[in-house]
């Protein structure tokens, strides 16, 4: 969808919204962005050892800080997602809105620092890490925070002698991505998780042996309407926007998170922003 299509759209969904009084507006723009929502989900597999029942990961993503979205609620977030602890936290990508402007502090850094997983942290590039020259300065924020990097490679995570797989892919958008790469010398036989930004990619993923992909980058559309859905999601997010989707010629399935923050325009709308909290099950 190109730019005016997009402003069209949205224009239309702020009519929507000045349609349902001035107190729609101030929910779209002060209210429904600060509502969390905890989607717990369970991952259930005849590959998972009976060792990683009730194994939990917390998956955040789309956080785009700078842009109406402060580090204060961000360490709001990290509280939250501390006290469920996880035994696992992946990020899927889109840390800052705009690399390039964004004022870099060490408070991000310890933020990130200050989340807490027995089994580690890890990460993938989403398109605005890439963007505005951010690639080399987000790394080393995440670097910095003790977040592992996943950039088409895997790591294994063991419990007593058993294992499961997490890989990642680079950003589709902007980067090079290769999934073959990222599944060298992995057992095709273990159960295999893989993040990846753009939803949509799960079309080449059915084509290897993954289980289920974690990906965020739609953010929900953002502004859904009664009985129209979302109005605009970005490329490589308009097939698979939220939810849980499954595909008849693989096992895998998808699950695409909301995100945390907004970008281009501060509004959500029937989209309250989300977590997912998983927990594994043999």
């Amino acid at each position: 969808m190109n730019r005016r299509t997009f402003l069209k759209r949205t224009i239309g969904s702020l009519t929507a919204l000045v349609g349902l009084g001035g107190g729609g507006y101030y929910y779209a723009r002060d209210v429904e962005p600060r509502m969390l929502s905890i989607h717990q989900q369970e991952l259930s597999s005849t590959k998972l050892s009976a060792a990683f029942d009730d194994f939990t990961i917390v998956q955040f993503s789309d956080t785009h800080i700078g842009f109406h979205y402060s580090l204060k609620q961000f360490s709001e977030l990290v509280d939250e997602i501390n006290s469920l602890k996880p035994d696992l936290i992946v990020f899927t990508g889109d840390l800052v809105d705009k690399p390039d402007t964004y004022h870099w502090s060490g408070e991000l850094t310890q933020l990130l620092k200050k989340l807490q997983a027995n089994n580690g942290k890890y990460w993938i590039y989403g398109n605005h890490d890439h963007g505005g020259y951010g690639t080399d300065i987000v790394k080393k924020v995440m670097d910095k925070a003790d977040f592992h990097l996943l950039k088409n490679t895997h790591t294994t995570i063991e419990r007593n002698n058993r294992q499961f797989v997490v890989a990642g892919i680079d950003d589709v958008m902007l980067g090079s991505p290769d999934l073959e790469k990222a599944l060298t010398n992995a057992d095709p036989d273990t159960f295999t998780i893989l993040l990846a930004h753009e939803p949509d990619y799960a079309d080449e993923t059915v084509q290897f042996p993954v289980d289920v992909q974690l990906s965020g980058h739609s953010h929900g559309g953002q502004v859904r309407l009664p009985f129209v859905g979302h109005l605009y999601t970005p490329l490589y997010a308009q097939k698979y926007v939220q939810g849980e989707h499954t595909f008849e010629t693989s096992n895998l399935t998808l699950y695409v998170n909301r995100g945390i923050g907004t970008t281009r325009l501060p509004y959500r709308f029937l989209c309250k922003p989300e977590i997912h909290l998983f927990q594994l099950k043999s």
